[in-house]
């Protein structure tokens, strides 16, 4: 009855151990992945703040240049018009403008993510390349 005890004991050790060691490798996992999604994050902060204020302003632009052609082409009638097409030509060169910078920025956060996280965890656990098969010996044709 000692004996098995004993087992169990060590058993239950080895898997305290072994868990302990688990949670420590899947915390140090979780803090890489959130400090770096926190400096990408921040190294695309400036190209979305920049993108918004494109955006906005590509309306504002738009309403400007429509009311002014509209006075100019129809008096104050057609300023209005003017104002109401060119804010939705404006705002329609506005959304195609973020959805594009939109794409940039993610592909640029990803790529700040992808290199904070290989600089964290290091190289690739090495990994025995497969050997060339051997068929027939050289001049041996069948």
């Amino acid at each position: 009855m000692r004996r098995i005890g004993k087992v169990f004991l060590g058993a239950a050790a080895a898997l305290v151990a072994a868990s302990v060691s688990a949670s420590a490798q899947y915390n140090s996992a979780y803090d890489n992945d959130m400090a770096c999604r926190q400096y990408a994050d921040q190294a695309v902060a400036p190209m979305r703040d920049q993108a918004n204020a494109q955006t906005a302003g590509s309306a504002l632009v738009g309403a400007g240049l429509g009311a002014a052609l509209g006075a100019a082409v129809g008096g104050g009638r057609g300023a209005a018009i003017g104002a109401g097409s060119g804010a939705i030509v404006g705002t329609g060169t506005g959304v195609a403008n973020a959805q594009n910078a939109g794409a940039y920025i993610q592909q640029q956060y990803n790529a700040y993510y992808y290199q904070c996280m290989q600089q964290r965890s290091g190289p690739p656990p090495g990994y025995a390349a497969p050997q060339p098969g051997y068929g027939s010996p050289p001049g041996y044709y069948r």
